[in-house]
């Protein structure tokens, strides 16, 4: 089972850290799958025109790949001006209508107001199941003073919530794959 994890930011360290916490308790509830963070930082992603995917760099190229492998993805964005990025939204734009048939997806967001919790709702879920993704129930919403300086999540709530969202993540790539996970890699 391939678990991708998309950090949607590029700066700052608290979008792929509760990414990267999420894939950490998909692991721990089966540590056969295959988990990997992808952080949009690390990558130089071409801004989407329109045109067949060959006609992008190799960043861009091996991003989608890498998406389109996955079975579950776990899509991570800070909330800038009500909405997520625009590299994510951008990412989002490279692919075909039916990019996620048969995947599941989960969100984890991060931003300095709960004012913004439903922004996976209304702003990514949408995008998601437009690309025909089946997406969780669950979102996890973490705000800035849920982390220390150091940029540790110190909420408990916060980790219970990851934990759900895994185990749901989980439960739903199993109904995907017939009842087997191992039919999912």
């Amino acid at each position: 089972m391939k678990i991708l994890g998309v950090s949607g930011s590029l700066t700052g360290e608290k979008t792929s850290i509760g990414v990267y916490e999420a894939l950490m308790a998909i692991k721990a509830e089966n540590p056969e799958a295959e988990t990997e963070l992808l952080d949009l930082k690390d990558y130089e992603v071409e801004f989407a025109r329109g045109f067949p995917l060959s006609y992008y760099n190799d960043d861009t190229i091996a991003v989608v790949n890498k998406m389109l492998e996955a079975d579950i993805l776990v899509f991570g964005s800070p909330v800038y001006q009500a909405s997520i990025t625009g590299a994510l939204k951008n990412l989002l734009d490279h692919l075909h209508r039916d990019a996620f048939q048969s995947k599941v997806c989960g969100i984890v967001m991060n931003g300095g107001s709960d004012k913004h919790f439903l922004v996976a709702e209304y702003q990514l879920k949408p995008v998601l199941t437009f690309l025909k993704a089946t997406c969780s129930v669950r979102n996890v919403f973490i705000h800035n003073d849920d982390f220390n300086e150091d940029n540790e999540i110190i909420n408990p709530d916060i980790q219970v919530r990851i934990r759900k969202l895994a185990q749901e993540l989980l439960q739903l790539g199993k109904a995907f794959s017939g009842g087997n996970p191992g039919n999912l890699g």
